[in-house]
């Protein structure tokens, strides 16, 4: 079967070497277009918006396959499987149980994603600069607090922030004490082998590992068996055809502060 033409439509550039995107959606469907060995063009806006034509309801990231738009993250890797099932020929034996964990890592650990980034004062300097930093004074001064103040209430309807801030770094690390205890000694997260289950976990926690937290980055590396399984899904997805970039309304980094909602403009 012919491959198709791949276009993701995703946020700008990080700016930081090594980091793919903030995005953890966004990442979780590079690194499976990579682990799949399928070519494609990142087309880059300013922000979701710029795609809405293509998603109305203005989350990304977005995959044009031979230009027909998949939204959803979950519905993307869905695609790449359907285009290359080797892929993941884990999910042949374990597609229930690898959705459930897929499913646990868009909620659950998305959930202590945002409030690391969003919510724990001593990481928010270091997001500001690197979401806002280069976006206009106004943008800074008066549209960044606007931006916090709307995803931290948008936080305290989720339950990782429902019992306030001390509960929720609790139950943080009570989650990363039983990652700690399921991750594999060796392989990857199902017997199977490499899985949706891997790229959507790995994508979570490596969200964590950024020079954004550095708290909870910490936290991630204290996991001796979490953070040698991460290092063989980076391995196993890091792989694979260079993409051409192609810019939908401004270079990288023009428009931080539209491009940057990362944690809660996309899927």
């Amino acid at each position: 079967m012919k491959t198709p033409s791949l276009v993701l439509c995703e946020f700008t550039e990080t700016g930081v070497t090594g980091i793919d995107s903030f995005s953890p959606f966004c990442l979780k469907v590079i690194r499976a277009l990579r682990a799949a060995g399928l070519p494609y063009v990142s087309r880059r806006g300013v922000g979701p918006h710029a795609f809405r034509a293509l998603n109305p309801v203005g989350q990304l990231p977005i995959l044009l396959v031979d230009d027909v738009p998949v939204a959803d993250s979950t519905r993307i890797l869905a695609k790449i499987r359907e285009i290359v099932p080797a892929a993941f020929p884990g999910d042949v034996h374990a597609r229930g149980e690898s959705h459930l964990w897929e499913e646990l890592a868009d909620t659950h650990l998305n959930g202590f994603l945002v409030a690391s980034r969003w919510a724990d004062d001593a990481n928010w300097p270091t997001v500001r600069r690197a979401y806002f930093g280069a976006a206009p004074w106004f943008v800074r001064t008066f549209i960044a607090p606007r931006l916090r103040s709307n995803v931290l209430r948008a936080l305290h309807g989720r339950d990782v922030w429902r019992a306030g801030e001390e509960a929720c770094w609790e139950q943080f690390q009570v989650t990363l004490d039983a990652l700690e205890e399921r991750a594999p000694e060796q392989g990857f997260w199902l017997e199977a082998g490499f899985s949706t289950a891997d790229i959507a976990l790995a994508a979570q926690l490596e969200g964590f590992t950024t020079p954004l937290t550095p708290r909870q980055a910490t936290l991630v590396a204290a996991r001796p068996r979490l953070a040698r399984w991460l290092a063989r899904v980076d391995a196993e997805t890091r792989r694979g055809p260079r993409r051409a970039v192609a810019f939908e309304a401004s270079p990288p980094r023009a428009s931080a502060a539209a491009s940057l909602r990362a944690d809660c403009g996309a899927v």
